[in-house]
């Protein structure tokens, strides 16, 4: 056949016949989430004390010349800075309602869990996401009581899983007893709380006011550590709820304090290349405390007494993984680096404005390879700092205006996760770089929506929840029975209040709201129910004309009842009490 197209012919008629499969570009899905802005300017943050090394004194000399001499060169090396740090691209999760305060990640990295001052954990699963239904699987209130019917609730301060056996979580509400959770939410062992009129804390079972740190101990599974504002560190056995194993007593010399001060944080830390468990604790007074993780905890191996000013909150401690620096975040707007070889003065100290004063669980935490030091600002920004000198090596902005509280930086992931005030939880990474957890989920196909989703209009959420259902004759009217039985968290927040601020909150049905009958149902099924409002006088004295006529019981006696005799008064006497005889 003369001029027939054969490539033509196979673009116009389909290789198959039926329903196809959805191709899904994930090349342009993950280009979607690449950042806009990634760096920002660095602040001019200069050391204010400097007692490093003379080799590392040295080589901050040169790098103050070569900066000097070429600051061009410094603006051409930042493109080499973003694509050394998995920040190119990010996910954005919206579970909570308030700041995200702390959050972990399993050591596979299959598993997110944040807490919130919303007073929840919000669990998330990598696997189970998709672009389109970025939200938690399940809620849980860590300080609820499974034994009583109050209702406290209480922020969350920490939540960690255990690195050695992921199955538990230690989850520290602003109480006095945390607890242990199952990787699904369910609470294993609560911690007793300790008697408050017991002066001598070693005597006391538990905490007896907030706990507001906690850590697992890196080489034994069954071992954790909390930090409360009673001034004590706590030891736990993880299966063992009813007393504590150890108790650390931190003392404080300044005065006015009774010798009591409260803990602000801890870390408890490993080297990797083996050696001696390292305990780190920080005061409100201002001190930094050292013990060795294995004990004994009668008085501590190193102490600074003005490590931060007095009467300020360390909201950050983070240890290096060889065991020998220690980073702290303090509430005078400082950062400091400290060796635990010569733990009585700081290596390097920068100004870092400080959160703590509003949130008191802002953090700070080495890389996994401590090859550097992240923490957050109050401007929104992330500070990716160089662990020597502690100057910014990258500052990129995360959520700019709101103030960046919880970052973790996950080893197997190598993706750096963020918490802030605006109730965000932020998951940065790099395709090439970064492996599973937010790189997996991009790289999903969205949910498909159900097609009485796609047909029903916006405003069909607007007022009821329900859709909008066209009827034979034209008119449109609500169907509560189909769609909103079918979907009945759409249209609803986390918490499972409708988004539309013209719609009240309806309660929770509860199992005792649904057994307890209403009033019809007792009027209908119960006799002489309406007598419950009756005046009781008034329905006696409808029978009192019928029980005279024909008594019932006493009809026996009516002939043989007494008459009854009344003295007789003259006119001039009045019916009145006796008067009693005056004595004389």
């Amino acid at each position: 056949m003369d001029g027939f197209d054969e490539e033509a012919f196979n673009k116009f008629f389909p290789s198959s016949f039926g329903k196809q499969a959805k191709s899904v570009d994930v090349d342009a899905q993950i280009d979607r989430s690449k950042r806009v802005e990634v760096s920002a300017p660095k602040p001019d943050e200069k050391p204010l004390s400097t007692s490093a090394a003379p080799a590392q004194s040295k080589a901050s000399d040169d790098e103050k010349k070569n900066s000097d001499s070429d600051s061009d060169d410094d603006s051409d090396d930042s493109d080499d800075d973003e694509d050394e740090f998995p920040v190119s691209h990010e996910l954005v999760l919206k579970s909570h309602e308030r700041a995200v305060t702390t959050m972990t990640v399993d050591p596979s990295g299959a598993r997110l869990i944040t807490g919130s001052s919303d007073c929840t954990l919000k669990l998330h699963d990598f696997a189970s996401m998709t672009p389109s239904t970025l939200r938690a699987f399940k809620t849980v209130d860590p300080s609820a009581k499974q034994t009583s019917a109050s209702q406290d609730t209480h922020p969350v301060n920490f939540v960690a899983f255990n690195p050695i056996s992921p199955s538990y979580v230690l989850a520290v509400p602003a109480s006095s007893q945390p607890r242990v959770l199952s990787r699904d939410g369910e609470t294993l062992v609560e911690f007793a709380k300790g008697d408050p009129y017991l002066r001598d804390l070693h005597l006391t079972k538990g905490h007896i006011s907030e706990v507001t740190c906690g850590a697992w101990s890196p080489s034994d599974e069954n071992l954790c550590a909390t930090g409360g504002s009673d001034g004590t560190i706590r030891i736990w056995d993880a299966n063992v709820g009813r007393k504590q194993k150890e108790v650390i007593v931190h003392k404080s010399r300044a005065a006015g304090s009774a010798g009591r001060t409260k803990i602000t944080a801890i870390a408890w830390s490993s080297p990797k290349q083996g050696g001696a468990d390292i305990l780190v604790g920080a005061g409100l007074d201002g001190s930094l405390a050292m013990w060795s993780g294995n004990g004994p905890y009668t008085r501590p191996s190193g102490e600074i007494r003005d490590a931060h000013a007095k009467d300020t909150w360390t909201s950050g401690l983070d240890i290096s993984s060889d065991g020998r620096l220690v980073v702290s975040r303090g509430g005078d707007d400082t950062i400091k680096l400290w060796d635990t070889r010569k733990f009585k003065s700081p290596i390097t100290t920068v100004t870092h404005p400080s959160t703590s004063s509003r949130y008191p669980t802002s953090n700070i935490q080495f890389s996994p390879t401590s090859a550097n030091v992240i923490t957050g600002s109050a401007t929104g920004h992330l500070h990716i700092l160089n662990p020597a000198t502690l100057r910014p090596e990258l500052v990129t902005p995360v959520t700019p205006g709101s103030p960046l509280i919880t970052v973790l930086w996950h080893e197997k992931l190598n993706q750096i996760l963020t918490g802030s005030a605006n109730a965000e939880t932020h998951v940065l990474y790099n395709p090439t770089m970064s492996t599973k957890g937010a790189a997996t989920v991009m790289s999903k196909a969205p949910k498909a929506r159900h097609v009485d989703e796609i047909a029903t209009p916006n405003i069909g959420e607007g007022l009821s929840g329900d859709s909008i259902v066209v009827g034979s004759n034209g008119v449109p009217h609500y169907s509560s029975s189909t769609w909103s039985a079918r979907h009945p968290t759409v249209g609803l927040t986390a918490s499972g209040r409708s988004r539309d601020p013209r719609r009240p909150h309806q309660p929770l049905a509860t199992p005792f709201s649904k057994t307890n009958p209403d009033e019809k149902h007792i009027r209908e099924s119960m006799p002489l129910s309406s007598s419950l409002h009756e005046d009781p006088r008034e329905a006696l004295l409808k029978y009192a004309e019928q029980a005279e006529k024909n008594p019932i019981y006493t009809n026996a006696y009516k002939e043989t009842q007494p008459t009854a005799i009344y003295a007789e008064l003259s006119d001039e006497e009045e019916a009145g009490p006796e008067k009693k005889k005056a004595r004389r």
